[in-house]
């Protein structure tokens, strides 16, 4: 088969061919750069070369080490260890600290927002944002509305023991299920909807024509004992404040009326034990700068 192309010259690249063809089509005797072939031969051998000196062959229970001995995971632990000792020196600072000369201290206040920041983004980001913006749900911590307080002291609190948690001290106070328990029927329940969208100055549906009167007398009979008889809120008891305009979880008519039916009691976990009190101290402190502290 070579012997019949191989003086098979194409036309118009001047090129030999290997003698195959498809459909008409031939295949030029253009051979790889030498160049190309011995870098791809020295890869070759390097993998070669690589598996016997780096960790690499999977064993029943284990794995090789190879004949360097090196161990990604002591690599790891070598790093962090730098890193914790690169930190000592601001981190001892940082632990004998109090909340307040933290942030009276510029160098300590970067250092502690620093830390802080990537201590949000690895355990609070999932529910309150990257930003700290929040969702339905889930508060958002730049603005100046606290369930249960926004101190330095009342963030720290919070995030030691977290809201409706298993932890003994975690806050607690629920919102309670006025619909679903039976204790308000419906026509109530649609009456102190009404008034509580009316205290932040939000508009009836189209159509609609609320009975106010009727809305703030259930309210002060149900709902004034933890939302005040203004609706200001309570922090001890992680009551909202149903003036501001800030709706966890729906301002619309219908999440309203949900929300009195079935009532709301989210859970935060306490990171206390989960997170040392150091980096607890840099979040408390990272939180407050979000812009909603007070």
């Amino acid at each position: 088969m070579a012997d019949i192309h191989k003086n098979d010259v194409d036309a118009i690249s001047g090129v030999s061919t290997t003698g195959h063809e498809w459909d008409g089509i031939k295949e030029l005797n253009n051979p790889l750069p030498r160049w190309w072939l011995w870098t791809f031969y020295v890869c070759i051998l390097w993998s070669f070369l690589y598996w016997i000196a780096y960790p690499a062959w999977p064993l029943v229970t284990s794995y090789t080490y190879g004949v360097l001995g090196w161990k990604s995971r002591e690599a790891i632990q070598t790093d962090l260890a730098d890193l914790r000792a690169q930190r000592a020196a601001f981190g001892d600072k940082l632990a004998a600290a109090s909340l307040e000369e933290i942030e009276q201290t510029p160098e300590l206040l970067a250092f502690a927002r620093a830390q802080g920041r990537a201590a949000f983004g690895d355990n609070c980001a999932p529910c309150h944002g990257a930003g700290g913006a929040g969702s339905k749900g889930y508060p958002n911590l730049n603005d100046d509305d606290w369930l249960w307080g926004g101190s330095l002291e009342q963030i720290q609190t919070t995030i030691l023991h977290g809201a409706r948690s298993t932890d003994a001290n975690a806050h607690v106070g629920d919102m309670l299920a006025f619909g679903r328990d039976g204790v308000l029927q419906r026509p109530e329940i649609v009456a102190v909807a009404d008034y509580v969208r009316s205290l932040s100055d939000l508009p009836p549906p189209a159509g609609v024509t609320p009975d106010l009167a009727k809305g703030k007398e259930v309210f002060a009979a149900n709902c004034a004992a933890c939302h005040g008889d203004e609706g200001k809120g309570n922090t001890e008891l992680g009551a909202p404040n149903l003036t501001d305009g800030i709706w966890l979880f729906g301002s619309d008519r219908d999440s309203v009326i949900a929300t009195i039916t079935n009532g709301r009691g989210g859970i935060m976990p306490a990171w206390s034990g989960r997170l040392d009190p150091t980096t607890i101290k840099a979040l408390t402190v990272y939180v407050h700068s979000l812009g909603g502290g007070k």
